[in-house]
């Protein structure tokens, strides 16, 4: 006599949630300001404002862009300012740093903004292993908006996952 296989993981009550399905499309640049400085590390006001005056910023349309400098130089925080005030008609979003802050950042505002209500009291499984550079703060981020709420969670997949916390 055959038993039939049976599929449990398919008939559990568990949730799988990828926060590769919340990445939002869109260019990730990191604007470099190292080259509108004199030798790379001195700001010079007047030389500054021309090339800010003067650069295309109609090519960070739709785009996410982390703005930095890659020297040692000490910007001041206007400087900052005013190539943001000329990226803001076309960027999504603009920080300060590098990439991995980006990302960071964009995720922070993703999960923020994420109704998790109907996880309420349900296992959850936090799928890894993304295709899109998910930051491995956007899993801590999101661990703390789920732990008050459900009643397990897990991370990984359904047939091997760790699990990490379960409500008492």
């Amino acid at each position: 006599m055959e038993k039939e296989i049976v599929n449990r993981v398919a008939n559990s009550k568990l949730i799988t949630f990828n926060l590769e399905d919340h990445y939002p499309e869109g260019k990730r640049v990191f604007f470099d300001i190292k080259d509108w400085l004199l030798e790379g590390i001195v700001l010079r006001e007047k030389e500054f404002r021309n090339f800010v005056q003067n650069h295309n910023w109609e090519q960070y349309q739709d785009n996410y862009v982390a703005l930095g400098c890659s020297t040692d130089a000490i910007v001041p925080a206007w400087a900052y300012m005013l190539v943001t005030s000329h990226l803001t008609p076309y960027a999504k979003m603009v920080i300060t740093g590098d990439l991995e802050q980006l990302e960071t950042v964009i995720y922070q505002k993703i999960i923020d903004e994420l109704d998790v209500s109907e996880l309420k009291d349900k296992p959850v499984i936090v799928k890894g292993c993304s295709e899109k550079p998910v930051p491995q703060n956007a899993y801590l981020m999101l661990m703390q908006k789920l732990q008050p709420l459900v009643k397990s969670l897990m991370y990984g997949e359904a047939c091997s996952s760790v699990p990490l916390f379960k409500k008492r």
